[in-house]
């Protein structure tokens, strides 16, 4: 009986050492990270079109007040109150930060202090970026203004407030590889639209239904194929080119909705969505060509 008791406190022991490797925070290789310093004009365009100012900043700031990012208001899911933080350069922010330590927030989800993030920040698709413009970006941010102030906690309930599960899931669910196999054929605007889209931009954390009940990473086989709101109210529509979504939309029809909040038939922008097609319309045109371009090439769902 004392070999079968020890026996099973071995194996115990033995499944939690390897849950507790599996789960640890993985750090980006320093050849992963940019060695020239980053261009903040480049940068000032990765931040409209990653929408940074929408989470980071007080909610509904316009102007000069969008610039000050000393957190925003709650996103408010079935998972709990993801409070996004003071990324500002203020000792309260980001002020004491590295590049290393910023990459590997915005590209392996790991905070400074060696903690997981989670991916209500999304981190799985800036993974997508690359060494250059995460650089870029982390300069442009570094010349806001400074806000004092931290962010209230996260208010999430058990099991999803265990960090070190989220380990597990970056297993599982981080992945910076592209998500659209592109054909040869697909022309260069294309390509440059899906960097946008299946990177800074992000626009599949939202359009793009997920895993395991909304718990786990994107189905990545219903790319942009409409999902359930993550506040839990309405549902996020479906931007491939099928009937069902915007198959009827020409690429200048894209281009311009997000350049102007009006669609085809001259309905305008609404929701969250209105918050990143103010951010979209900051952008050069030749970018929003590129996202339009990118949206019709993608499958039909």
């Amino acid at each position: 009986m004392r070999r079968v008791a020890g026996l099973a406190l071995a194996l115990v022991g033995l499944i939690a050492g390897l849950l507790l490797w599996l789960s640890a925070p993985q750090r980006l290789d320093p050849a992963q990270i940019a060695a020239a310093p980053g261009d903040p004009g480049r940068g000032a365009r990765l931040f409209n079109a990653g929408g940074c100012a929408s989470c980071h900043a007080a909610a509904g700031a316009r102007g000069a007040a969008r610039l000050r990012l000393g957190g925003g208001a709650p996103l408010v899911t079935a998972f709990g109150s993801f409070q996004a933080p003071n990324i500002s350069p203020h000792a309260d922010g980001i002020a004491g930060w590295s590049l290393a330590d910023f990459a590997n927030a915005m590209q392996r989800g790991v905070d400074p202090a060696g903690r997981h993030l989670y991916p209500a920040f999304p981190y799985p698709s800036y993974a997508r970026m690359t060494p250059a413009e995460i650089a870029d970006l982390w300069a442009y941010l570094r010349t806001l203004p400074a806000v004092a102030g931290t962010a209230p906690d996260h208010r999430i309930g058990f099991p999803w407030n265990l960090r070190r599960g989220i380990g597990l899931w970056k297993r599982a669910f981080l992945d910076s590889r592209p998500i659209v196999d592109l054909p040869a054929t697909a022309p260069p605007a294309a390509r440059a639209g899906q960097h946008l889209v299946e990177g800074v931009g992000h626009c599949g954390e939202c359009h793009t239904p997920r895993l395991l009940g909304g718990a786990g990473g994107i189905d990545r086989s219903r790319w942009l194929a409409g999902a359930p709101a993550a506040e839990g109210n309405g549902r996020v529509p479906n931007i491939t080119p099928a009937k069902g979504g915007i198959g009827a939309w020409s690429a200048s029809d894209i281009a311009s909705y997000l350049e102007t909040g009006f669609t085809p038939d001259y309905d305008s922008v609404g929701g969250s969505m209105a918050e990143v097609q103010r951010n979209i319309a900051a952008l050069p045109a030749a970018d929003r060509d590129a996202i339009a371009a990118y949206l019709k090439a993608v499958p039909a769902r």
